[in-house]
């Protein structure tokens, strides 16, 4: 696969897992925008990390609103 196609499939997770967390969080999508973006999650799932990016969308947004709630 492509770097250029690799990116894509990461940016369609992102959405979804921004959707998820406005649901989930019940918050608009600009501010599960701006949590997704400023959690320490998304640098992990964006350099592969543990193969975060594998695990479902639901999962990943779960532990990023634990992150928030622990801060």
């Amino acid at each position: 696969m492509s770097e250029s196609a690799k990116q894509t499939v990461l940016q369609l997770k992102y959405a979804r897992i921004i959707g998820v967390l406005a649901d989930k969080g019940g918050m608009s999508l600009e501010d599960a925008m701006d949590l997704f973006y400023n959690s320490d999650l998304f640098p992990l799932i964006q350099e592969g990390t543990g193969d975060l990016h594998c695990r479902s969308d639901e999962y990943l947004a779960e532990d990023i609103l634990r992150e928030k709630l622990a801060r």
